[in-house]
């Protein structure tokens, strides 16, 4: 970083401030398309053509290639009444060691009598990075919602571990006006310590949440379950004020995604007639 001999001080970093904003409605008898679209730097958003029997498709990329300390991302998605729509991210989010200060990420979804997926790709927490993350999903009565996240605790692929660093991620759902589930995961000081011991993380790399909220949510109980058989990785599911709720916790990150993604493409089709697949960026 440059020094400034006029002022004695070194100037302050740079730092990235971004928004995506995606309105969804229905258009004309049993279509759906793009309503409303903001999107600023380094957020942007691509609309590839939907595989076949696929919903209308929208895909979030993050120019810089990544995040640090002091970067934030604003993420507003609706769908409106009649709409249909699959909201999902190019690649794996990766957070980036910090100098200083948290890199914040904002996700909003309201969801009216429509169907929307929000199936954004894993976030990678490199060595030393800061994340704090809020993701806040309001559904109308009638409304269908299929989202995920998944973390993974250091750049597993070069054999690196998360050691030190900040999480903070929470999760807020309400349903009709009314908070119907709320989690916050909170990670701080040695989290290599955290992440090893046995009567918690016992050594996971990686962990994933997948949430679906509908009026029919439990009736999926037994399908979601059954899909869960054949996981590699530790996995569960229950019904928590009518969201349908799925863990996953695992030693290879590797095993946590293909376990997610067969989780997810069983209950969409399921839930919702969609083809038992996720969007071809997940497959790249």
């Amino acid at each position: 970083m440059p020094f400034d001999p006029q002022s004695g001080r070194s100037p302050a970093l740079e730092r990235g401030d971004g928004a995506a904003e995606l309105i969804f409605a229905a258009h004309g008898p049993g279509g759906s398309g793009l309503a409303h679209l903001y999107q600023t730097d380094p957020c942007r958003v691509l609309f590839p053509r939907a595989e076949p029997g696929h919903p209308p498709t929208a895909v979030l990329l993050t120019t810089s290639g990544g995040l640090t300390g002091g970067d934030r991302l604003r993420i507003s998605i609706a769908a409106h009444d009649g709409a249909v729509a699959t909201v999902t991210a190019q690649a794996a989010e990766k957070i980036y060691r910090a100098l200083d200060g948290d890199c914040r990420i904002d996700v909003a979804v309201d969801v009216g009598r429509a169907w929307l997926e929000w199936l954004p790709q894993e976030t990678i927490l490199f060595d030393g990075s800061r994340l704090r993350r809020r993701t806040e999903i309001v559904a109308a009565p009638g409304g269908r919602f299929l989202g995920c996240e998944m973390l993974v605790f250091g750049r597993t692929a070069r054999g690196e571990s998360m050691t030190s660093g900040f999480l903070h991620d929470s999760w807020r759902i309400r349903c009709g006006g009314a908070l119907v589930w709320a989690d916050a995961l909170r990670l701080d000081g040695d989290i290599a310590a955290a992440l090893e011991n046995p009567f918690g993380f016992d050594r996971a790399k990686a962990i994933a949440t997948a949430v679906y909220i509908a009026d029919d949510a439990e009736r999926h109980l037994e399908l979601a379950r059954g899909s869960l058989d054949q996981a590699s990785s530790t996995a569960a599911v229950t019904v928590v004020n009518g969201v349908l709720l799925a863990r996953f916790i695992g030693r290879a990150a590797a095993d946590v995604r293909r376990d997610l993604v067969t989780y997810l493409c069983a209950l969409r089709q399921a839930a919702g007639g969609w083809p038992p697949a996720l969007p071809r960026v997940w497959y790249h």
